[in-house]
């Protein structure tokens, strides 16, 4: 039984190996050596140059995650509280966008965002532009929105909250019952039994839903040139930028994806001990 399973897994193996380990090798290789040979540092010593991309990524990230745990959390909370048919709709309410390609979806909020598109013309349609005109002294035609880096978090957000809601649903639609009932007989009301049973329960779902949020936006690219319109420049555009841009130097752009990804798994690293601590205060 034991030779067929391993023989099952020579072709996951290969696909692993061909997919995921040899292009991080290309990487390393990419990122230690000259565009003449041999091996050098140069790439990284410079590096210091982009700190404020790599600061303003990291800071979008993170604002999205959190925007991301507020809305999503109770969202999967009250998921789990209702019914198995408003749950299936709740699901499919949420899944529905992730049907549709990912550059329409942003494109859309582009034409929402958009000097004269359908948030500003709501606004002047309703007087809310004169009125903030007449509070304020100012002479906006139109509030704008696009282009800077509330465009570029909502469009993190409302691409990647689908990651944050399901994982945390999945772990507190599982929890044992009866563990609250137990908290409610010992005589904890509502709060107490979400703050001490519940919350700490849930933890693992927070963090796959932090960890699945916090990634794809730290490393996104085509979000940040769409609704940043390329004037909030992240990581995923500088790597872009050195293999098919202009200013092309495949080995800097190896050597900041091989930072990033050292940082990613730093802070993955962390968190996932964060929530081992919190299994075990919650065992005790």
């Amino acid at each position: 039984m034991r030779r067929k399973l391993s023989f099952l897994s020579i072709p996951y193996t290969v696909w692993m190996a061909f997919f995921v380990v040899a292009p991080i090798i290309m990487v390393v290789v990419y990122a230690f050596s000259a565009d003449a040979g041999g091996f050098t540092l140069s790439h990284f010593a410079g590096m210091g140059t982009y700190a404020v991309v790599f600061g303003r990524s990291f800071k979008l990230a993170f604002i999205a995650t959190v925007i991301c745990l507020l809305i999503g959390y109770p969202v999967s909370y009250m998921m789990s509280k209702e019914g198995p048919g408003f749950q299936r709709i709740a699901m499919v309410l949420i899944m529905l966008p992730m049907w549709i390609n990912f550059l329409l979806r942003t494109y859309s909020w582009m034409s929402i965002l958009e000097n004269n598109g359908l948030l500003n013309t709501l606004f002047r349609n309703i007087g809310l532009l004169d009125l903030y005109n007449n509070i304020f002294g100012t002479s906006l035609e139109y509030f704008p929105m696009l282009n800077t880096q509330g465009a570029v978090i909502l469009g993190m957000v409302y691409n990647y909250l689908p990651f944050m809601i399901l994982p945390i649903y999945s772990v507190i639609v599982k929890l044992d019952r009866s563990l609250i009932e137990a908290a409610r007989d010992l005589g904890a009301n509502s709060f107490n039994v979400f703050r001490r049973v519940i919350l700490p329960l849930s933890f693992p779902g927070i963090l796959s839903g932090i960890t699945m949020v916090f990634v794809p936006s730290v490393s996104t690219f085509a979000i940040s040139k769409m609704l940043g319109g390329g004037t909030e420049l992240l990581l995923g555009d500088l790597i872009e930028q050195q293999f098919l841009g202009g200013a092309y130097n495949p080995h800097l752009g190896a050597a900041i994806s091989l930072v990033m990804m050292v940082i990613v798994v730093v802070c993955m690293v962390v968190m996932n001990r964060f929530g081992e601590g919190e299994e075990q205060a919650v065992m005790l």
